[in-house]
């Protein structure tokens, strides 16, 4: 019985650890895996790296093509998109 009192602080603290810490980061991460997700051509993003573009062609599900300027495109990869300013609305079928 002894033993176990000694774990039980270091038990509450990884509990504490996992409330404050790891679930918030998970629940970021899915956040923005759906975004990356949900990305479509015409969309105003932000990279990671601060350059703001429009998405002017989805090539496949790991890079898009982003316009920063007339005539000025680059290909960006899907995961440094840090988020997307605003977003388009879905063709009508």
């Amino acid at each position: 019985m002894d033993a176990f009192a000694q774990f039980v602080p270091l038990i509450l603290i990884f509990v504490i650890m996992y409330f404050l810490l790891i679930r918030p980061q998970q629940k970021k991460v899915k956040e923005h895996q759906a975004m990356i997700a949900a990305l479509r051509r015409g969309d105003e993003i932000v990279t990671q790296g601060g350059l703001i573009g429009k998405i002017t062609k989805v090539k496949d599900e790991t890079e898009v093509e982003v316009e920063l300027s007339d005539g000025v495109k680059v290909r960006v990869v899907r995961p440094t998109i840090a988020q997307v300013r605003s977003k388009t609305e879905p063709a009508k079928e």
